[in-house]
């Protein structure tokens, strides 16, 4: 009887020679599980190092928090220039003047001007002189002041004689207060007599202080010595 021949390795021995070869040399792999010396050497392939996963995961945040930075920078409308503020003027405007202009002007009354204004100023915004009018007695380069009273074409009063009886008023110059000295008129018809001029124009005769109210026959008798036009 023939001798038996021995068998070939066992396949748990080879299995375990392959996995010390792995160990001592990780980037082997083998194409096929009977891989051995026998059919060349073993084929070597770069594998990347293994990183921790704590590692992997501080990789991808920082990768997501990169691609949404530069997603918010590239969507960002850009920065849009602030409009340029409008100059505001620290002056203060020039205050108004009222003044009374009565005479020979188109339209008698009240006008507003501005500080600093003339006599000329004043009587144009009362539609001008009419024509013929003596302005010999009027300054039209005098700066006006609020509240006073431009009489045009009308003769100023006479001044009072000295040691003589009291000079008449005239009643188309004459200022509330003047007015008011007379006897039987006080400041309200005194008032009411200069409306009346400002409104009407000019008194053409004494007589005609009966349109003014207040001012009745016998008031009118008193006056007719004291006043004229």
């Amino acid at each position: 009887m023939l001798p038996r021949s021995h068998p070939d390795t066992l396949p748990h021995e080879r299995l375990a020679a392959l996995a010390d070869k792995v160990r001592a040399d990780p980037t082997l792999v083998f194409t096929k599980s009977e891989d051995s010396d026998e059919h060349g050497p073993p084929r070597r392939r770069f594998r990347l190092p293994r990183l921790p996963r704590r590692g992997l995961l501080a990789l991808g945040v920082a990768v997501a928090c990169t691609v949404i930075g530069l997603g918010s920078w590239w969507q960002s409308p850009a920065a849009e220039q602030a409009p340029d503020l409008a100059l505001v003027s620290t002056s203060a405007p020039a205050p108004e003047l009222v003044v009374n202009v009565i005479g020979e002007v188109a339209t008698p009354g009240l006008v507003t001007v501005t500080s600093g204004a003339r006599v000329a100023d004043a009587l144009r915004l009362a539609g001008g002189i009419k024509p013929g009018t003596d302005l010999h007695h009027l300054n039209l380069a005098r700066k006006l002041a609020d509240g006073e009273q431009i009489a045009v074409g009308i003769p100023p009063p006479a001044p009072p004689q000295p040691g003589g009886a009291q000079s008449k008023l005239n009643l188309n110059s004459a200022t509330a207060t003047e007015l008011d000295t007379l006897p039987g008129v006080g400041p309200v018809t005194a008032q009411r007599i200069v409306d009346h001029r400002t409104r009407k124009g000019p008194f053409a005769s004494v007589d005609q202080l009966r349109e003014v109210e207040g001012i009745g026959d016998s008031k009118l008798a008193k006056l007719a010595e004291l006043v004229h036009t």
